[in-house]
């Protein structure tokens, strides 16, 4: 990880934080924001891109239907979970949609927080591994836990059955392929507490030179 070179050249150290969903990757975003990181959130751009009325949306029902657009108009998500996770060409079809669009707005938000001086760029991607080049980063951050506990949190905090929460863990690459190739993995096993001293102990070392 090349922070040294990337102070010593007035550079932003470039971080790609990831992880399968129901991890805790959205806590140790917020972690390192509040510790000083600028965030870029790829699911906070999805959002935004997707509202009524943009470009993307009207692709997504073109594509998908109306029966994907809920009684006030905004973007029927659980609808549209549903039907991009019944077949492969479904979910190729909404991230054909979503993706290019996705990437242009992070590259210019990227630019933009270097034109404001930003130290630490932490990029929130859940998809990184699936969908990026992990070697375009100085550091790539994993956040993991048991796929028994993300299943167990996805049921508890969305509501959803079993059957739902193992088919929105399937589609993603298991977690063990995407330790292999991370600079730093926090384990999200244990308390809040605990995850925000390993978090920390990550966050020391991202802006630690080495010598």
């Amino acid at each position: 990880m090349p922070s040294a070179e990337c102070q010593a050249e007035g550079k932003p150290i470039s971080v790609g934080l990831t992880g399968n969903i129901a991890s805790g990757k959205s806590s140790v975003a917020r972690l390192f924001a509040e510790w000083g990181a600028t965030l870029i959130d790829a699911d906070e751009i999805v959002h935004e891109l997707e509202r009524p009325g943009t470009a993307v949306f009207r692709a997504i029902v073109d594509r998908f239907g109306s029966e994907v657009v809920a009684p006030d108009g905004s973007l029927d998500r659980p609808a549209l979970r549903t039907r991009a996770l019944s077949r492969p060409d479904e979910l190729a079809a909404l991230n054909a949609i979503v993706h290019p669009a996705v990437a242009a707005e992070r590259a210019r938000r990227i630019e933009a927080a270097r034109a404001g001086g930003a130290r630490v760029i932490v990029q929130d991607i859940p998809l990184l591994f699936e969908v990026m080049d992990p070697g375009q980063f100085d550091a790539v951050v994993l956040v993991d836990a048991p796929v028994a506990t993300r299943r167990e949190r996805l049921m508890r905090s969305r509501g959803l059955d079993a059957a739902t929460a193992n088919m929105m863990i399937g589609v993603q690459m298991p977690a063990e392929q995407k330790r292999r190739r991370s600079t730093f993995v926090i384990d999200n096993t244990g308390s809040m507490e605990e995850l925000r001293q390993r978090a920390r102990a990550v966050w020391d070392a991202l802006n630690t030179p080495k010598p």
